[in-house]
């Protein structure tokens, strides 16, 4: 049995696939899997590349000295638009420093890296329609190739609205709301897609192109929003690029030779659903047709888009699930409701939809029941509706470029069949690497829950939720729910891609502040672009979390420029260099106890929170500053830093360590941001915090900035059992009251759901969130135990903190190394036993528990799997009592 390791995948940059990439010198990383038992303590010294460049038929190879096996620079000439090349790599390690055998090879190919590799002509239908909802347009090309043996045949295309193209009849690719949503006027998507197996020898060929106005052209924004944001015109830009096995090429780009035709969609939106009318359907417009041919109109060139044309890292949205429906309901009122048992994000398919000519089904969307009804008030005026118009024949229907946020469907027109209905789950298709379980089911629920809304948030962009007139990216969320998210999936091409719109859209704003919203869409009249903390703070803490998680340091170079824009001109500071006292601060958005009219009414005053988050990304950004070699900004930030830190402690904290706001947010900062100038000072103010947990009888008292850390900081101070109580609490507001009412996706409020089944009265009420399920970065890092002790994972920090009524928990990571496992149980007699793998090229340190008074047990590993056991009282302190009100210690509504 072999003691070296295998290399189990070879990829380029942080690119899902390496086909149709947008670098010239991608970067390559390897995973390891291995025999646990056979492969301890490996590590890399040494590692062999070996190129095939399509080009030449003598492949290279390089040998390389060192230990790093992820984004490691590429070792050739740099490729060009269209280059194909294949790598394969062995690495040498062990105490022989042998090598690996050699991994399968992998492939990248590059997309169209200039400008001028695009002939293609922007097109639009010859009738410029006058006001939206825009038809979806048609377009059609036939051609006959000139040579009869085609070799490869790839397809380049974006347009200025989502689109879905066909080669001869049969859909291009399992692509969802292409090419998604960036920030239009700056960076525009495009897809390169295989056609090779598409294409007919020796007879007609025809491409044809169906365009919507997906969020270029539609509705977008709260209170109504604003059609035409980007534009008042669809349009497709596609290139067809054939290449014959002799290197004969043939090339089809969109131009005025293309013919058009509206589509049998009457309309589709965002927000309010689409609409098909099978009457004015014609069969076979993506076939090649002489008929069609004579009827559809000409097209029209428009202006080609000043936007960059990009290749994405992120992956493309996807169907990656089918739900079945659970039961159909009949309503008091008499309406048909179907249950699909999961509030999700995507479409209803009816595979075999058959009702009389002329008659219109009607499919309305929503996330809850209110009083036994649909409950669609939380949408405002999103109408979250499909309709179909039928031509009498059986059709397999669902809407092309539209989704929505449901669990509900209303069904009218159709007597629904369980059996055939199902709903079709949409999201960016990110590669999961993150899983978490324990002996708890309603902690486990928690989790799958969150995961849910993260799934349902993730399409394209980062959203605040997916179902009401609003689904935008808000900057607040992502940034608190990062590390729960870069656990849960790789986000690094995603959010990467992201963040390089959120640098467009801020540094174009003299003061480099960035707008709420990422794509922005909110106008100055509707929303002024005013500098806020934690949802601009963004700037610095997501490339932050990205870089601990996958140890890219090139993402922290390239958002550099905003960092520094925003903490040098953006932040609006007063005379102490902490925030102005005098701006607005939206600080612990959703504390429970603010008004439902008035989410921003927090216990915590904003300028605490602003001045707390400002101390810490100081420091956060003369870390990134040192890192990437930038000594005179890291020098200054630091010095920045200790100063702002002592003016915080100065304004804020008492000498025995109190804060004056005196709430569970404000402490809990404090100590997760190292606010404080002592251990003593530490020391009071987790005590302190431990007080006002008990006093609130373990509900939730935080909301945007308290609740990522409060677990956190009571652990961090020493009372993890009553972070534990606090996750158990079932009563509202908690985590665990929307459980109990049914939840299976993370609420906007506490209480989005009041206790006798009725919705919120607030007009602001989403029942799928994920930013308040940053709980769960807790779950993993503490419960479970892992987290990464470097960037990247590579030395790993595995910690498990037993407590409640939790007596096991288990997590798995695919780090970029290979997967971390770790699981821990308590037996009885309070033996406590946990078992870890660690991947090939890694170290971890492992922390055991102690009972009071026993010395830190530290304990390091090298790649392997390890067996630790030890006997202590893990249930001490739990429950809870100390300061805990009398009349509440026997309170076990947790257990």
């Amino acid at each position: 049995m072999s003691s070296q390791p295998s290399i189990t995948s070879l990829s380029f940059e942080q690119h899902p696939t390496g086909f149709g990439i947008g670098e010239s010198q991608p970067r390559l990383s390897w995973r390891f899997t291995t025999n646990e038992q056979t492969c301890q303590n490996w590590e890399q010294t040494a590692y062999d590349i070996e190129l095939s460049h399509h080009s030449s038929s003598t492949p290279e190879t390089h040998h390389v000295k060192s230990s790093n096996s992820v984004l490691v620079p590429w070792p050739s000439q740099p490729l060009k638009s269209r280059d194909i090349a294949r790598a394969r790599v062995r690495a040498y390690g062990g105490p022989d420093s042998t090598p690996t055998e050699w991994s399968d090879w992998s492939t990248v190919e590059c997309g169209l890296l200039h400008r001028k590799n695009w002939n293609a002509r922007a097109i639009t239908s010859s009738v410029k329609q006058s006001e939206g909802p825009l038809r979806p347009i048609r377009f059609r090309k036939t051609f006959t190739l000139p040579f009869a043996k085609v070799q490869q045949a790839r397809l380049y295309i974006t347009s200025l609205g989502v689109f879905q193209a066909y080669i001869n009849g049969v859909p291009v690719g399992d692509h969802c709301m292409a090419p998604g949503w960036t920030s239009y006027l700056h960076r525009l998507n495009y897809e390169v897609l295989d056609v090779s197996s598409l294409l007919h020898e020796n007879e007609p060929n025809t491409i044809a192109v169906e365009v919507a106005e997906g969020w270029y052209a539609t509705r977008l924004g709260f209170h109504g929003g604003r059609r035409f944001i980007y534009g008042d015109e669809m349009a497709l830009i596609a290139q067809l690029e054939m290449k014959s096995e002799d290197g004969d090429q043939f090339t089809v780009p969109s131009d005025s030779t293309w013919k058009s035709y509206h589509s049998a969609i009457v309309s589709s939106e965002i927000y309010d659903g689409e609409v098909y009318n099978a009457l004015d359907e014609q069969d076979g417009w993506s076939s090649h047709s002489s008929a069609l041919e004579a009827t559809w109109k000409a097209t029209r060139e428009v202006d080609f888009p000043s936007a960059e044309l990009v290749a994405p890292n992120a992956p493309p949205v996807r169907v990656t699930e089918v739900v079945k429906p659970i039961q159909i309901i009949t309503t008091p009122s008499g309406k048909t409701i179907v249950d699909f048992g999961q509030n999700l994000v995507g479409r209803i398919r009816i595979p075999r939809l058959a009702v009389a000519r002329g008659e219109n089904v009607i499919l309305t969307h929503a996330e809850v029941l209110e009083n036994e009804e649909l409950g669609t008030r939380p949408l405002r005026v999103a109408k979250c509706s499909d309709k179909i118009i039928s031509a009498g024949d059986e059709i397999d229907w669902a809407p092309r470029f539209s989704f929505h946020g449901f669990r509900f469907v209303q069904v009218e027109g159709w007597n629904p069949d369980l059996n055939i209905i199902v709903a079709e789950v949409m999201h960016t298709d990110l590669a999961r690497t993150g899983w978490f379980n324990c002996s708890h089911p309603m902690i486990n629920k928690l989790h799958q829950n969150a995961t849910w809304s993260m799934r349902g948030n993730f399409l394209s962009i980062p959203t605040d939720c997916p179902q009401r007139d609003e689904r935008l990216g808000w900057t607040g969320d992502i940034q608190v729910f990062g590390p729960s998210a870069s656990f849960l999936y790789n986000t690094s091409g995603m959010l990467g891609d992201w963040l390089k719109d959120l640098s467009a859209e801020q540094l174009k704003n003299p003061k480099a502040i960035p707008p709420f919203v990422i794509p922005n869409v909110i106008p100055e009249e509707a929303w002024p672009c005013f500098p806020q903390a934690i949802w601009d703070d963004v700037t610095v803490l997501l490339p932050w979390t990205l870089y601990q998680n996958y140890g890219d340091v090139e993402i922290l170079r390239k958002q550099y420029p905003s960092m520094v824009g925003w903490l040098d001109r953006g932040v609006q500071r007063g005379p102490d260099r902490l925030w102005d006292d005098t701006l607005f601060q939206l600080g612990d958005w959703l504390d429970p106890t603010a008004p439902p009219d008035q989410p921003g009414n927090a216990r915590t005053d904003g300028t605490l929170v602003a001045d707390a988050y400002l101390v810490h990304v100081t420091k956060v950004l003369a870390e990134i500053s040192s890192i990437i070699g930038e000594a005179v900004n890291a020098s200054r930030y630091e010095t920045e830093h200790q100063s702002l830190k002592l003016r915080f402690q100065t304004k804020y904290v008492t000498p025995e360590g109190w804060l004056v706001g005196d709430t569970q947010t404000a402490l809990s900062l404090a100590l997760v941001f190292d606010l404080l100038n002592n251990p003593k000072q530490a020391a009071a103010a987790g005590a302190r915090l431990a007080r006002l947990v008990g006093k609130s009888k373990f509900q939730v008292s935080t909301g945007f900035a308290g609740t990522p850390v409060i677990t956190h900081a009571l652990t961090k101070s020493g009372y993890p059992q009553l972070a534990y109580r606090m996750l158990q609490e079932k009563s509202c507001p908690s985590w665990m009251y929307p459980i109990t009412m049914g939840a299976t996706t993370i609420w906007e409020r506490w209480d989005s759901m009041l206790p006798d089944g009725s919705i919120n009265p607030g007009e602001m009420t989403s029942f799928n969130h994920y930013a308040l399920g940053s709980i769960i970065n807790w779950l993993h890092k503490t419960v479970a135990g892992v987290s990464p002790l470097e960037p990247g994972w590579r030395h790993i920090l595995i910690q498990p903190v037993p407590g409640g009524t939790v007596t096991s928990a288990e997590a798995i990571y695919e780090t970029s190394y290979g997967r971390l496992e770790c699981r821990w149980e308590v037996g009885q007699g309070g033996e406590f036993r946990l078992e870890v793998i660690v991947p090939p090229n890694s170290k971890a340190k492992i922390i055991l528990p102690t009972g009071a008074g026993e010395k830190e047990d530290v304990k390091w590993i090298g790649s392997g799997k390890y067996s630790f056991t030890k006997t202590f009282d893990c249930q001490a302190g739990w429950p809870p009592k100390a300061l805990v009100p009398p009349m509440f210690e026997a309170e076990d509504s947790f257990v």
